[in-house]
């Protein structure tokens, strides 16, 4: 494995990235966390069985698929949406890149003010089939859906995904010049990477089937806001509350019982929420980028919990 500098990371060509940007992805806090893997993974370049409870992006998982052996995985998450795109591209990546493809020459071909009258109708669109789609039983309409999610994740503002409480996508136009609508390159590498994979649209709480002795677990919850006006936790309608924190905090002491290695991310509250709740186990700061915020003033260097039980 290459040594990694406390820099972002810069994906080689043929190796796997997210494919949608994500509000709270990792990419930017990836070397603190492969710093602090177990080191029996480090020394082998070997996981046995890897589990990740909230996938969401998946900057992480897409990192070990690359530079590790990884003989099982599992990937979880509440929002149908992206699982939907993580079990399309696992299985239907050629007919998606098709989808795509025809999205993006026909959006290029627009002007600005015609592209942004595309975005919304096809925001509108995207909405409208919520209450009707069949997210359980694959049909062709999941290859046009994901096109539709990866197409909006590319030309929104910020690029980042958010839903509102009926879990209707809300983010506006962004109006971007050249966005790259369709990256076939990536959606291969991706496919090829999820097919020792098992993918579920489940509560964290559910991974719990998966784990065995010696399984690796990265916990990457919706953080827990710095304050009032700080809060950024909708990536699903359901949210994420302090009492799903308390939750999740139960389901890794229990995990830690089962002789598991675990690693959890979370937002350095200054009422040391979470130095409480996981009192007893390891709990490194480390600083990390705000990489979304609509007031540019927002970003900027903050400090992030990693924690171990290891």
């Amino acid at each position: 494995m290459p040594a990694l500098r406390k820099t972002d990371i810069v994906y080689e060509e043929e190796k796997a990235k997210p494919f949608l940007k994500w509000a709270g992805g990792k990419s930017q806090l990836l070397p603190e966390l492969v710093e602090r893997l177990p080191f029996i993974i480090k020394s082998k370049n070997y996981i046995e069985n890897y589990i990740e409870p909230f996938i969401g992006g998946g900057a992480f998982f897409f990192y070990l698929k690359n530079y590790f052996e990884i003989e099982k995985s599992f990937i979880f998450d509440v929002n149908r949406e992206l699982i939907l795109g993580y079990k399309t591209i696992k299985s239907n990546c050629y007919e998606l890149i098709d989808e795509l493809y025809d999205l993006q020459n026909k959006y290029l071909a627009c002007s600005s003010d015609k592209r942004e009258k595309v975005f919304y109708e096809m925001r509108e669109k995207y909405n409208h089939q919520i209450k009707s789609f069949d997210y359980y039983n694959f049909t062709k309409e999941w290859i046009i859906r994901v096109s539709m999610l990866i197409f909006l994740n590319k030309t929104c503002f910020n690029g980042l995904y958010r839903q509102n409480k009926s879990g209707c996508f809300n983010v506006p136009f962004g109006g971007y010049t050249n966005p790259k609508i369709c990256d076939n390159e990536n959606i291969e590498v991706v496919s090829r990477q999820l097919q020792n994979t098992e993918i579920f649209c489940a509560d964290f709480s559910e991974s719990e089937k998966c784990i065995r002795k010696n399984s690796f677990i990265y916990f990457d919850p919706p953080y827990r806001p710095l304050n009032k006006t700080s809060s950024f936790t909708d990536y699903s309608k359901e949210g994420f509350t302090d009492e799903d924190q308390k939750r999740l905090a139960k389901f890794y002491k229990l995990l830690n019982k089962k002789n598991a290695y675990l690693m959890l991310s979370n937002s350095d509250s200054q009422d040391d929420f979470f130095q409480k709740l996981y009192n007893g186990f390891k709990i490194d700061k480390v600083m990390a980028n705000r990489m979304i915020n609509c007031n540019g003033n927002g970003r900027g260097k903050i400090t992030e919990l990693i924690i171990t039980n290891y």
